[in-house]
């Protein structure tokens, strides 16, 4: 027996060459397929291009920008304005910090970053005093800190100083972010995040114990550089194991793992948002049938997209010749935001079904309450002659919609003459009474509205009655008389 030592893994591989170390791995997994798993992660972790530590950008341009928006704001206020001038410009300019991180250079990031930051924390009480909240632009800072310290490339120096500054500003600012020191914290070296990283899913995901209110911020934050650095298998199992749904069935999909994507949809999908993105990332990869049946499935589910879902997946099925499933969810559409071009569309969908279909249709636009859809229903009601209908909706309708308002009392002259003199009159006289004399002209338009219903009701005699007791009530406002001559209100 040879007492000799063995020699090391290091000395070993030392003796082949690069060939040769491609062989070994490649029988050792044939022989032991579970190491595969361990190679991939190390081979990516290894392989993944470090980002380019730049560091070349000048942050002063940067503060100087964040100083003159604030007194900018400050002109703005003092000059008596309320709006908030100050979000939108400070969002731009940390969203062009961002823009860097896309390109993989997040150190250059974190330059400008801290840049605006300090520069708003510095200057900052000046504006608080006028209301300037920072809400907003802390929320877009937290999440930017986040994405560029998981971007970058640190040293430990460098996290010990943005710990004390990110500390440091959420005293000073009154701000939160704990998101991005616990991706300061974390970075990708975290246990529970490297066991999902290689595969080992649990109920707790990405964390020790129970997730922080901003677990999702980050998970997607993690997402979005993963996808960057094209990390496809850890990404599917961050999203699993973060219940990120939406982002693990569409990734599944971009990958064209279709099936995978479609077995995974059955038990995991729980909403019309998960649904509809992976249905167009299915049509994306000409999986059109596929995308139908995902479609289909969506709209079952609860959302808050089911206009714009039902509309897309109808004009899918239709291009696929499948009308029974174009008419359903286009159906689906009408019902969440009803319109008369759709109502059109589905009665040349229906076909021989039309009569049972326009029931349900009306029936659901009767009972609809939704805002801004008062012109649909007109145009619905109207087309149908369902002239009670369309007055009920437009009755207590503002002057405002006094467009759609004259198309109903055109309609219902013939009808209901007395509605539409007492509901025009109504209207007129809150003017004429109120001597707004810009709205005149507005008065005048409904009296003519209560002439034609007199008229046309063949009370010519009340109408000028009526006409000759407003001329004695309003003689004085001339601006009114001189309007009524002129419109041909005798």
């Amino acid at each position: 027996m040879s007492t000799e030592p063995r020699p090391s893994l290091e000395k070993l591989l030392d003796r082949l060459d690069h060939v040769q170390t491609q062989r070994l791995l490649q029988e050792l997994v044939a022989k032991h397929p579970e190491l595969m798993e361990e190679i991939s992660h190390h081979v990516n972790l290894v392989t993944t291009a470090a980002p380019v530590r730049r560091n070349t950008v000048d942050p002063a341009p940067y503060r100087q920008q964040v100083r003159q928006i604030l007194r900018n704001a400050l002109r703005y206020w003092e000059d008596g304005y309320d709006d908030d001038p100050i979000a939108e410009e400070l969002l731009s300019l940390v969203q062009s910090a961002v823009d860097f991180c896309e390109r993989g250079d997040g150190n250059s990031t974190l330059v400008i970053l801290e840049a605006i930051a300090s520069a708003c924390v510095e200057n900052w009480e000046d504006v608080a005093d006028y209301g300037a909240d920072n809400e907003e632009i802390v929320t877009a800072l937290n999440e930017a800190w986040a994405e560029a310290i998981l971007t970058a490339e640190l040293t430990p120096e460098e996290k010990t100083d943005i710990q004390v500054k990110l500390e440091s500003w959420q005293d000073e600012w009154d701000a939160d972010f704990g998101l991005a020191l616990e991706a300061l914290h974390q970075g990708w070296d975290y246990p529970p995040l490297v066991r999902v990283f290689q595969g080992n899913i649990t109920s707790e995901g990405a964390w020790e114990g129970e997730a922080p209110d901003y677990a999702d911020d980050l998970a997607m934050i993690r997402l979005k550089i993963l996808e960057r650095q094209e990390r496809y298998q850890e990404y599917l199992y961050l999203a699993q194991a973060e219940g990120q749904t939406q982002q693990y069935l569409t990734m599944l999909g971009q990958l064209g793992q279709v099936e995978e994507a479609i077995d995974a949809a059955q038990t995991q999908m729980s909403s019309m948002e998960e649904a509809f993105a992976l249905a167009k990332t299915l049509q994306e990869q000409e999986g059109l049938q596929q995308a139908l049946h995902i479609a289909e499935m969506g709209l079952k589910l609860p959302g808050n997209c089911q206009y714009d879902f039902g509309t897309w997946t109808s004009d899918l099925a239709e291009g696929l010749g499948d009308k029974p499933a174009a008419l359903s969810a286009k159906k689906a559409a009408f019902l969440a935001l009803p319109s008369f071009a759709d109502y059109q569309k589905i009665e040349d969908l229906a076909g021989e079904s039309w009569a049972s279909v326009k029931t349900e249709l009306l029936e659901r636009l009767h009972t609809y309450g939704g805002w801004g859809t008062e012109e649909a229903k007109v145009d619905i009601f109207l087309h149908e002659g369902l002239i009670d209908d369309a007055i009920a909706t437009v009755t207590e309708l503002s002057s405002y919609h006094s467009t759609v308002i004259y198309r109903v009392m055109d309609a219902a002259i013939p009808h209901n003459p007395d509605w539409v003199i007492a509901n025009a009159l109504r209207r007129a006289e809150s003017i004429m009474d109120a001597g707004k004399a810009e709205y005149y002209h507005h008065a005048i338009e409904w009296l003519k509205k209560v002439r034609a219903a007199y008229l046309e009701s063949g009370r010519k005699a009340d109408w000028s009655k009526y006409r000759a007791e407003l001329v004695q009530s309003h003689a004085r406002k001339r601006k009114l008389m001189e309007l009524f001559k002129q419109r041909g209100m005798e």
